[in-house]
């Protein structure tokens, strides 16, 4: 029994003693036991971003981003006259052919598109949907303070669903768009802001469910495909990252009407940005061109290509394009150009386009499983029409 007393009474002490370094520790360093908690402590869930922290944690709240970004994102309202010819209708659609005839004379009403834009730049430009503003007479815009301001088309480019308009107005917050060069991660976080079905400035918010997507409609497509929700007048509309840069422009998604659920798309930013660009400066986009058509290359086991080998086979050439006049034939496989390895054909369309018309090219593959080495020089593209596919614009 006494040893048993003497083991409490020595526990006693130590925990007095305890106690009282503690209490001259907070006394003098008041914040130790927060250091301590912080230095020794797991974080048991989700923590809350502060400046400096790893950009690899996540956030509590999204508002940060949202308040950085939401300014630079307009509401568009594209409004153009429309002639109609009322006609008698029938219910049968043999009678509606045969005596399809107008009852009365035409008449002209308004149409009013709805979209979003983005402010690039703090002196009036605006990147947006081609789709948003075509064929209007009239765009008006509506600022994140309240302001209406009426702007005008720049240019535009069918391809890549891009437009630019200008806005002369005051003080106009341009959103920060991220690094062209540092492409987002499947994964990643994104908000996806804009107009839907124009009930006001609205955030989703999805991850990046994929990148480089192609959906066949057109040959430049490099899609970045988010399962955050973009609806109608989201368009235009701008998809950040979870520090508010623009990392894309909204465009598209496969609607309800085919099953779909969470498939939206948006044009990457490096692709806007080289739009913009061109347009700012000349009003127009122009593309190289080296006139061959070309798709998978067909790997097997007596191919004589290496294992990895990348690239495309040449499935038509252009007669009297770059690609005919520098010798190029059909069947060829192409594997390098401008020093590159080419990935894929959708690679190759990419780089196609940026390259500068009247700029030697130098262009390496196989014929008949020989080397050879070429130069083209690319012209201009021709104007394409875009492919229909499985999309719809998310107006």
């Amino acid at each position: 029994m006494k040893h048993a007393a003497r083991t409490l009474a020595f526990i006693a002490r130590f925990v007095v003693l305890g106690l009282a370094v503690a209490f001259i520790i907070g006394l003098f360093w008041p914040g130790s036991g927060a250091f301590l908690r912080q230095r020794f402590t797991a974080p048991a869930g989700i923590t809350a971003t502060t400046t400096g922290e790893s950009p690899t944690s996540s956030p509590v709240s999204y508002a940060d981003a949202v308040a950085k970004a939401a300014p630079s994102v307009v509401n568009i309202y594209a409004n153009k006259m429309v002639t109609e010819q009322p006609r008698q209708l029938y219910s049968d659609p043999v009678l509606q052919r045969i005596f399809s005839v107008p009852t009365g004379p035409a008449r002209t009403r308004r149409q009013q598109n709805l979209g979003s834009g983005v402010i690039v730049s703090d002196d009036g430009y605006v990147l947006t949907n081609n789709h948003v503003i075509a064929n209007a007479d009239d765009i008006q815009l509506l600022l994140y303070d309240g302001r209406v301001a009426k702007a005008r088309v720049v240019g535009s480019d069918d391809e890549t669903d891009l437009a630019v308009l200008k806005v002369d107005a005051g003080n106009l917050p341009a959103i920060h768009m991220t690094d062209p060069d540092r492409r987002p991660r499947v994964g990643d976080v994104v908000l996806a802001i804009g107009n839907p079905f124009g009930i006001g400035q609205t955030v989703t918010m999805g991850i990046v469910s994929a990148i480089g997507r192609q959906l066949n409609l057109s040959s430049l497509e490099n899609f970045i495909q988010t399962d955050a929700a973009i609806n109608f007048g989201n368009s235009g509309g701008a998809l950040v990252n979870a520090h508010g840069e623009l990392v894309g422009i909204n465009t598209s998604l496969i609607g309800q009407a085919v099953g779909a659920e969470g498939i939206g798309f948006a044009i990457p930013v490096a692709s806007a940005r080289n739009v913009l660009d061109q347009i700012v400066q000349t009003g127009h986009v122009v593309r190289g061109w080296i006139g061959a058509d070309y798709g998978v290359l067909p790997i097997s086991a007596d191919s004589g290509l290496p294992s990895a080998a990348r690239g495309v086979v040449v499935n038509d050439v252009s007669p009297g394009g770059p690609a005919a006049i520098a010798g190029i034939q059909q069947r060829d496989v192409l594997l390098k150009i401008g020093g590159e390895d080419i990935l894929d054909p959708s690679d190759l369309r990419r780089r196609e386009a940026s390259f500068k018309p009247g700029t030697a090219i130098e262009v390496s593959g196989l014929r008949s499983g020989a080397p050879f080495t070429s130069t083209i020089t690319p012209s201009q593209r021709p104007p394409t029409a875009p492919m229909q596919a499985l999309q719809t614009p998310a107006r």
